[in-house]
């Protein structure tokens, strides 16, 4: 998991940040999130196939654009900031129409909006914005495990596929995903404050 994590990287080489929008991982990024309304519109419709097609390429393109962010040396500034924004809302949005569509019960989008609303305020009250603090490796994983159980749980409506197991799999899967997000959202708040705090003395020695 930690290999495909840091997939891309070459070993030796010093990644310069770009200043530009214009690379090819940040237009990944955008496109994948317009995934994300076309998704909410199949589930809606209860049209389970497209909808699972839908997010599992949403899922995947997750992995591709910080693989070739690194693979052709094309790591922004801009990036750095919209690929977890994006993946952010597109979690929130997913569980949301999990929960309202009673594909998911209602824990999904309460483990997923209450420790995110509690890291908006703090990042506001901190630093009136951003942190830009770097993702986790266990933010990672958490987003990879909920973006395989929810297709799974959709995969499990398609005609042909009501195999228990998929459910069953989907659902341990989120569990996983959702404990990851918590752990991961402490870090992230511990992070935060740890900032705040160097800064502060920065200021005060200045």
């Amino acid at each position: 998991m930690i290999r495909l994590i840091g997939a891309g990287t070459r070993p030796g080489r010093e990644t310069t940040e770009l200043d530009t929008f214009w690379t090819v991982p940040n237009l990944i990024t955008v496109l994948r999130f317009f995934g994300v309304p076309l998704f909410v519109l199949f589930t809606v419709r209860e049209e389970y196939g497209p909808a699972f097609i839908t997010l599992v390429a949403v899922g995947s393109t997750d992995w591709v654009d910080g693989y070739l962010a690194r693979r052709l040396d094309q790591v922004s500034r801009v990036g750095k900031w919209l690929d977890p924004v994006a993946d952010r809302l597109a979690l929130i949005i997913v569980a949301v129409t999990f929960v309202v569509q009673d594909i998911a019960p209602s824990w999904l989008v309460l483990s997923i909006v209450i420790p995110d609303a509690v890291l908006i305020l703090n990042a506001l009250v901190l630093f009136r914005g951003n942190p830009n603090l770097p993702v986790s490796n266990i933010g990672k994983i958490r987003t990879a495990l909920l973006l395989l159980g929810a297709p799974l749980l959709l995969l499990q409506r398609v005609p042909g596929f009501d195999y228990g197991w998929l459910s069953a799999t989907g659902t341990a899967l989120l569990l996983l995903g959702c404990a990851g997000h918590l752990i991961a959202a402490a870090g992230y708040l511990r992070a935060a404050w740890q900032k705040y705090a160097r800064e502060r003395s920065a200021a005060g020695n200045a």
